[in-house]
């Protein structure tokens, strides 16, 4: 007997990963609509596939649903942020120890090659490009880890991203967000479980408290603008 075809739930996976795509390079903005119907047209589909993928995106807490206003971009708090980043600091260390002994030649030349691309990003000024490849070079250690689990709770975590660049963007040395990848890419090539575990997880909280110290500076720097600028 043949086997049930599995279109329809690739479908679903398809559209959901352009989704976050557009979600995470800013194409949907905080508390915009996504409207089913518009993304159904685009891709030639009935509105069904559509509405599982956003459900799946709600659950992963990239939008959010209100009754008779449809599905939108869900904006993500300062204070969110400071609690996602030690979860991420923590799955990221489990990752490494798991992908230490378990990483493939090719998976490191990859992590090279992602490297490689933030700096050229960094060369051309472009931030949203270096954290796209930022963000490949770290799903790359954690697909490395062979824990499905773990990969998926990792990127439901990706909804953090789409903050750095509004927090970096007059704030940093490009070239310094960067080099911070390569004593990533030295640990991994050790394959020491420990070393590449603590490793990962140093990354991830230098990298969430000076993300996070930006986004509450320009919170108070904006208010106090707007102070200054109102007539007295």
């Amino acid at each position: 007997m043949a086997s049930a075809p599995q279109r329809p739930v690739l479908l679903r996976e398809e559209i959901k990963e352009r989704i976050v795509e557009r979600i995470l390079d800013g194409t949907y903005g905080p508390g915009e609509r996504i409207v089913e119907s518009a993304v159904a047209a685009e891709f030639g589909v009935s509105q069904a596939p559509v509405r599982e993928a956003l459900r799946d995106l709600e659950a992963m807490r990239f939008v959010e649903s209100q009754p008779h206003r449809g599905a939108r971009v869900r904006e993500v708090s300062t204070e969110e942020l400071v609690q996602i980043y030690p979860v991420r600091a923590a799955l990221e260390e489990v990752a490494g120890r798991e992908a230490a002994p378990r990483i493939t030649d090719e998976q490191l030349g990859l992590l090279a090659e992602e490297l490689a691309g933030m700096r050229r990003a960094a060369d051309a000024g472009d931030l949203h490009a270096l954290m796209v490849h930022d963000t490949r070079f770290h799903e790359v250690i954690v697909e490395a880890a062979g824990n499905q689990v773990l990969l998926d709770v990792w990127r439901s975590l990706r909804v953090e991203a789409r903050s750095l660049v509004s927090a970096l963007k007059s704030h940093s040395d490009l070239h310094s967000i960067a080099e911070l990848h390569r004593p990533v890419l030295q640990a991994v090539q050790f394959r020491d479980p420990d070393f590449l575990g603590r490793e990962m997880r140093a990354h991830i909280e230098f990298f969430g408290a000076s993300v996070i110290s930006h986004l509450r500076r320009d919170a108070v720097a904006v208010p106090h603008a707007t102070e200054g600028s109102t007539p007295r």
